[in-house]
This record gives structure tokens, C-alpha cells and sequence, in this order.
């Protein structure tokens, strides 16, 4: 297993290692307490739970993910592979691989797997073939099947609804082994939003920065789920990707607590990497001409929703909101090829600026 608090294994190393077990039990016929697994970036000793043969052609294993320093929703979670073997019918690979209970199945294109089959990725799909097929004893196939009995209620913490898998999550990985925080993994899961819209030929696109941002763009614009893609604090990385994919023009909706950030140039919203919303607050409040004192009242506010309500008594909440949208946009243009319709919102919904187009939706 990885050797720190800050590394793991990706569910595709421990559903490899569950396969590996299985079939060796099935061979061997005693119980398997560890498996060696070679991963694109190193072999890895992964200890097994629980292993059965069920008779002598078929058995399966269980291993879960040991916890590492990473909020993880797969972490702790059991994973079991059941391998049986068949006769040999054809020259095509030696292993079948399948999924079964908690492991979801793609409805929608866009994805790296084809609509209606397991989402098993391809990194995954390969270590399992890598490990076992020189084990599987000649004229036979080795039929593997995943399953992760919590998975089903586990992927409603996931984006994979969002995305059209259905009925469980995704095993994972592109190395075999996660990192701790692991932002490249993180941009992976959120770019597909991207590809599963084009690939459904979605127009008029809304980016959000995350939850709060669907349900108001839900109740406030005539859109549908299809349409909105969340960015995370990655706003970006997903404007780049867009912009990659020859997207040009969307909507960029959201509370202006996150979304005034981009108008300073932050492209990356985590607090912890940068903030600056009440300095860009009063640069704007200034340009549209706050006095020096609510300017200091603006700069002591703990929140946007505090600067917002001076605005609204100085009466130029519109126009500071205005100013503030059309920074975004502009930002945006400097960076990417893109021109943004910014539309502003408190926590309720209500519009702040009024610089925007009006989405219809489609």
C-alpha cells in the first residue's frame, strides 16, 4: 500500500487487486491475505479483506481504500471483484470485464467509456488485463465482475448523476495511485461536464461555480440541468477547456462573492489561494462614486451581502454591479477568446446587475 498519509490507491488499483485475489484463489485454492498489483507507476501490496471460493471455476475478494489525507468519498468503501472462467470460444482477450451492483452505467455520451457500458475507465480496464491475463490458464477467459455494494448511495455525492452515470459510481484512476488534494483529479471529473454537453449538442452553456449556483440559476433562468456546468474554484481551467473545445459564448452566473473575484484577475476562487473581494468591492464602489467614508464602511464589511446593503442605501448597488460584470468580461476577454453574458445574483436569486442578456434557455 502507499506509504504516507498523503498518497493512496485509486478504486481501479484496489478493483484490480480484488480480481488478482479471486483468481488466485480460484488457481490456488487457499485464501489470499495480500496481492501485488502493477500499476502504470509502481507495484503496490495491497492487502485483501476477505476472499471465497465459491467453486472451481468462480470466487471473489474484497479490499477497500485505506484512508489517506484527502476528503475522499471512496475512502473506507469495500470493493469486490467476482471472477469466474469459461471456456475459451475466440483469440480475443483472455479477460471480460463487467460491472455489477454499485458500479454506474453511462447514458450519456461525451465520456471516455461508450454509452451503456460499466464506467470502468480505461486505466483501470487495463491494469486488471495486465495483471491476470498471464495467469489465466490456457483455452480460458476470465469474466470479471465489479461491484461496490454502497456505491449506489456513495455516487450521490459524486458529479456522476450530473453526468449520466447512473446506478452507482465510476472506478477510477490514472496511475493507480491518488494524491492527497489532488487537483488535477478534481479538474478531470469537472471538465466532462464540458464534453457530455457538446456530445448532447446542448447550446446557450451556464457556468456556475458549484451547487448554490445550479439551484439558482434552476429557479431564477428557463434552463435545464443539461445546460450548466460548475467550475468549481477552478473558473480558469474551465474557461480555458471551453475556449479549447471552440466555445465562445456563455453565460457566467453565480453569487457575486464568488464571481466578483474574476473581476481582480483571480481565476483560481479558493479563499485560501486569494480573496481580495472587498478590495475589488471598494475600487469599484469608488469608480462610481462612493465617498471615502462608506468606501471604509465597504472595506470593513465581513461579507459581499453586508458591502451589497451599503450599496443599496448609497442607491448605486446597479451601478456598482454593472461595473463588476462588465471587469469580468473584460478579464476574460484578456485571457481567452471568450465573450461572457455575466449575470450577478444575491443568495435568493435576485438580479444585481442589469448589463446581462436575458437567458431563455432551450
Amino acid at each position: 500500500m502507499a506509504n504516507d498519509n498523503y498518497t493512496g490507491v485509486t478504486t481501479g488499483t484496489v478493483a484490480t487487486a480484488c480480481s488478482l485475489a479471486a483468481l488466485d484463489v480460484i488457481l490456488e485454492s487457499q485464501d489470499i491475505a495480500c496481492v501485488t498489483v502493477e500499476t502504470p507507476k509502481k507495484t503496490l501490496d495491497i492487502i485483501i479483506d476477505e476472499c471465497k471460493r465459491i467453486n472451481e471455476v468462480k470466487a471473489y475478494a474484497v479490499a477497500h481504500k485505506n484512508p489517506y489525507n484527502d476528503p475522499d468519498v471512496t475512502v473506507d468503501l469495500a470493493i469486490v471483484s467476482t471472477v469466474e472462467l469459461f471456456d475459451k470460444t475466440d483469440e480475443d482477450s483472455n479477460v471480460l470485464i463487467t460491472g455489477g451492483e454499485g458500479v454506474g452505467k453511462i447514458t450519456k455520451p461525451g465520456l471516455q467509456i461508450p454509452v451503456g457500458e460499466y464506467a470502468i475507465n480505461p486505466v483501470p480496464r487495463r491494469m486488471i488485463v495486465e495483471n491476470l491475463k498471464d495467469k489465466i490458464p490456457g483455452g480460458k477467459i476470465a469474466k470479471v465482475t465489479i461491484s461496490i455494494p454502497e456505491g449506489e448511495k456513495i455516487a450521490k455525492k459524486t458529479m456522476n448523476p450530473k453526468l449520466g452515470i447512473v446506478g452507482g459510481i465510476s472506478v477510477l484512476g490514472t496511475t493507480g495511485i491518488a494524491r492527497s488534494m489532488s487537483s488535477e483529479a478534481y479538474k478531470n471529473s469537472i471538465v466532462t461536464q464540458i464534453d457530455v454537453a457538446l456530445a448532447s449538442n446542448i447550446d446557450d452553456l451556464i457556468f456556475v461555480p458549484g451547487n448554490i449556483g445550479e439551484k439558482l440559476a434552476l429557479k431564477k433562468l428557463n434552463v435545464t440541468k443539461e445546460q450548466i456546468i460548475q467550475t468549481g474554484n477552478y473558473v480558469g481551467f474551465m474557461f480555458e477547456e471551453a475556449e479549447k473545445r471552440g466555445i465562445t459564448h456563455f453565460t457566467f452566473f453565480g453569487h457575486i462573492g464568488k464571481l466578483i473575484k474574476v473581476a481582480g484577475g483571480i481565476f483560481n476562487t479558493k479563499h485560501a489561494v486569494a480573496d481580495g473581494r472587498r478590495e475589488i468591492m471598494v475600487a469599484h464602489a469608488a469608480l462610481c462614486g462612493a465617498g471615502q467614508k462608506d468606501l471604509q464602511r465597504l472595506f470593513d464589511s465581513k461579507t459581499t451581502d453586508d458591502m451589497m446593503d451599503i450599496l443599496n442605501e448609497l442607491n448605486i448597488a446597479v451601478e456598482v454591479s454593472n461595473s463588476i460584470a462588465k471587469a469580468i468580461r473584460e478579464r476574460c476577454k484578456q485571457r481567452f477568446d471568450l465573450d461572457l453574458n455575466v449575470v450577478l445574483v444575491d443568495m435568493e436569486g435576485n438580479y444585481l446587475n442589469n448589463n446581462m442578456e436575458i437567458v431563455n434557455g432551450s
